[in-house]
């Protein structure tokens, strides 16, 4: 039996997002349906479809269990990955994320920003979301705008349907029976501590993590806390990845 570890992006970036926590051959970080390498996932990237894709990978890589650590939209596919395969789960890390499906005003602007894209080409780049502190330093912010500007209009067009689409989560949460790390940014404006600190309340035996002076990508504007943080967990599961 081999456990290892899965590393699920966040929105709009792929899986250069976790340079700094590749920690071992057990480790995974697959680009979901129409970022970074991988094929598209057509009109609609559903969180299924990329729950799919990263089983996939895991296959590939010869893992019969593992830990799930999912950021932001990594985190809703994380949700999905535990209702429909939880039997090869055996830790979740949800990171700057949320259990809630979107609210009807939220959906409806992630599809007309999915409007936009199909009819204007990639303009993330240029108004990106606030995916990091308001006072991060210039070369991560231009760090993360690459990143963002290397994926298709497309595949973010899609991956905004999708979101738009997803469950609410929130009644699994109950039902988590294995270690659960729940971390988020004290400088996080789309998925603030307060949202997340209600969801670790939920989980059973949940441990919560506020990471000082970051954003919503708490990994890259704090990687060595963040790594501290997962090998910890890793080890609580019983995982060497």
């Amino acid at each position: 039996m081999t456990d290892g570890l899965v590393l699920i992006h966040a929105f709009p970036l792929d899986a250069r997002m976790w340079e700094a926590q590749r920690l071992g051959p057990r480790t995974i970080a697959p680009d979901l349906p129409g970022f970074g390498m991988a094929p598209s996932g057509g009109p609609t990237m559903t969180m299924a479809a990329a729950a799919v894709r990263c089983l996939q990978a895991a296959d590939t890589a010869g893992l019969d269990r593992f830990v799930v650590c999912g950021l932001s939209m990594g985190g809703y596919v994380a949700f999905e990955l535990w209702r429909t395969a939880r039997s090869r789960i055996v830790g979740l890390v949800l990171a700057n994320t949320r259990a809630a499906a979107d609210t009807p005003e939220a959906a409806e602007g992630r599809r007309e920003l999915a409007a936009r894209l199909r009819a204007e080409g990639n303009i993330l780049p240029v108004a990106p979301p606030p995916l990091l502190a308001a006072d991060a330093p210039v070369r991560l912010q231009e760090r993360v705008r690459g990143w963002i500007a290397d994926q298709s209009a497309e595949a973010i067009a899609a991956a905004a349907e999708g979101l738009a689409a997803r469950v609410d989560s929130t009644p699994d949460l109950p039902g988590i029976d294995v270690p659960a790390l729940v971390i988020t940014g004290e400088g996080d404006r789309l998925i603030p501590p307060e949202v997340s600190s209600p969801m670790a309340d939920a989980i059973p035996d949940a441990r919560l993590e506020i990471v000082p002076a970051a954003g919503h990508l708490t990994n890259v504007e704090a990687p060595d806390r963040f790594t501290r943080l997962l090998r910890d967990h890793l080890a609580s599961c019983g995982v060497e990845p």
